[in-house]
């Protein structure tokens, strides 16, 4: 089992394509300003080739979480020590790869696990965060939504793209 670069630098720009439609004013973006107390001013001001080009790279580093968490094939691969120990492994390794090598490898299955870690991962630090932070629910869905809808989208990428 090979990395599939081309999905993995495809995927990581979810964060920019789903953030761009969530936090758009027509979307959750005008509640999002109101949430934080933030205007259309003050976010103009930001450095913007610095912001998403440090949420790209961030995203990947997600991306690579996310494929452990999807692609049950990375655990056997681990087992042998990686790719690099492939021409190494013993016979019943590779009648394992034979048979179940693409076992589990859809989107619909990726898009499940993405789902199950925006919502058992990522809502509850966000939500953590929020309460600490003395935010509203609202602010503490629109976030968790996101990231929801977000790592639903990459999973679904990262394991369906054989």
């Amino acid at each position: 089992m090979e990395m599939n670069w081309i999905a993995i630098f495809v995927s990581a720009l979810a964060t920019l394509v789903v953030g761009f439609v969530w936090y758009n004013p027509k979307v959750f973006g005008t509640v999002w300003m109101k949430e934080t107390g933030l205007t259309q001013e003050e976010l103009q001001k930001g450095n913007m080739l610095k912001i998403f080009g440090l949420t790209y790279i961030f995203s990947l580093l997600i991306v690579f979480v996310e494929m452990s968490l999807t692609i049950h094939q990375t655990g056997a691969m681990s087992m042998i020590g990686g790719y690099a120990k492939i021409n190494e492994a013993l016979p019943s390794f590779k009648a394992f790869m034979t048979d179940y090598g693409t076992a589990f490898r859809t989107f619909k299955h990726g898009a499940l696990h993405g789902f199950i870690s925006g919502l058992f991962f990522a809502f509850p630090m966000i939500a953590i965060n929020g309460l600490f932070e003395r935010r509203s629910w609202k602010y503490i869905w629109i976030h968790a939504g996101y990231w929801i809808v977000t790592l639903t989208i990459i999973g679904a990428l990262i394991c369906g793209w054989l």
